[in-house]
């Protein structure tokens, strides 16, 4: 099983695919919002379309009434009024002179619009020889046009949605496809050099502890320890590749642990180490503090904070460490964690120091094993000044 998975995957990718995802989001909306302001100015201007043929119809038996009227004195009294429309006229300075129009503010650079709900036809008497007149027809908008442009959008929106989400998906493969064949790249890599590394790293520890018994001159055994501090390095590197690969496959033995016996044990594990940086060790270690968990997973979080708290260390630092009841807190006063880093210390093959060797997944594997436990997880760092990291098994 590969060591990517879907629950697994990188930020990195994460943040190529919401920057993709966002973009193609606000590129669908501007193409439905562009299709559904076309379609909606197509499905008005039918509909003004269709009212002034109906109004202009109209207008061929009216006009000659208004004619008539005109002729005989044009008495107010006596306007005609059609019974299809409500008419007005409007004189040459296109001021209202009678009519029973609900809106007297007219457009007369349009032929026929539709405003505040009505709709006008404006027509010239002029081509019918009767001045500088203006005829205007209103008729109220029924908005069932607006109603069916409603349904249509709604209706090939959904489709094009989906079609937009289709093909979304298939460049979203496309677009990461090349990330995936890298992490799969370094995923056979770790497996590979993790084959490698076991027989020769077992075969260098053995014969540190053979040597050890023997009675060597105080220089060789400096030089045996300095050895022995760098196989314990590769062999914790081991440990994490080895569970990292093959954490879906091994058995879970949760059992009852005291993880004060275990914290010691670990710290005495890596003295050398410690005491080559010549780091002095602050223990506020509670005896006795038991949990339920499995002990080879205890045994990859202890590893791997002590180990990142030696790592990241100055030179004659201090790490303090607290178990108690509520959980374990490892602090340092190394070289800290920039600002931006923080948030993604836990993710997959992130460094926040890439000058120091490793692959990026000791907390990686902290936050998985915590995870599976419900432990969380709190760290405080700045740069310069140190970092500290608790787990909390206990609220």
């Amino acid at each position: 099983m590969s060591v990517t998975n879907a629950s697994d995957i990188s930020s990195a990718k994460y943040r190529t695919l919401k920057r993709f995802l966002a973009l193609y989001g606000i590129m669908g909306v501007l193409i439905l919002a562009l299709i559904g302001t076309l379609y909606y100015q197509f499905q008005r201007n039918q509909m003004l379309s269709s009212h002034r043929l109906a109004m202009q119809l109209q207008s061929e038996t009216y006009i000659p009434r208004v004619k008539k009227w005109l002729e005989n004195g044009h008495d107010l009294k006596t306007f005609p009024q059609d019974i299809a429309y409500k008419t007005a006229l409007y004189g040459y300075d296109q001021d209202f002179l009678i009519g029973n129009i609900l809106k007297r503010s007219i457009d007369f650079n349009e032929n026929i619009y539709l405003d505040s709900g009505s709709i006008h036809l404006v027509l010239p008497l002029s081509p019918y020889g009767l001045g500088e007149y203006y005829l205007v027809f209103e008729t109220p908008d029924d908005k069932l046009w607006q109603s069916e442009v409603l349904r249509y959008f709604l209706t090939f929106g959904s489709l094009l949605v989906a079609v937009f989400a289709l093909i979304g998906f298939g460049l979203s493969r496309l677009l990461l496809h090349p990330m995936n064949e890298a992490i799969a790249l370094l995923d056979d890599f770790i497996k590979d050099t993790t084959h490698e590394l076991n027989t020769p790293v077992s075969a260098i520890l053995t014969n540190i502890e053979s040597l050890e018994k023997s009675d060597l001159p105080e220089m060789v055994q400096k030089k045996l320890r300095r050895i022995e501090i760098a196989s314990r390095t590769i062999s914790t590197l081991y440990d994490d590749l080895t569970y990292l690969i093959l954490n879906h496959d091994l058995a879970i033995n949760n059992s009852e642990l005291n993880m004060s016996d275990l914290l010691h044990e670990r710290i005495e594990y890596f003295r050398h180490r410690i005491e080559q940086k010549k780091i002095d060790l602050d223990l506020r270690i509670t005896p006795d503090i038991i949990i339920t968990i499995d002990q080879t997973k205890a045994i990859r979080l202890i590893d791997n904070l002590l180990s990142n708290a030696i790592k990241y260390n100055r030179m004659g630092g201090k790490i303090t460490m607290t178990l108690e009841n509520e959980g374990l807190c490892i602090e340092d006063n190394g070289i800290g964690i920039p600002r931006d880093m923080i948030e993604r210390i836990f993710e997959r093959y992130t460094r926040a120091d890439k000058s120091v060797g490793g692959f990026g997944i000791g907390l990686h594997i902290v936050a998985m094993i915590a995870k599976s436990y419900h432990f969380t997880i709190s760290i405080e760092s700045e740069e310069k000044k140190g970092t500290k990291i608790c787990m909390r098994w206990k609220d």
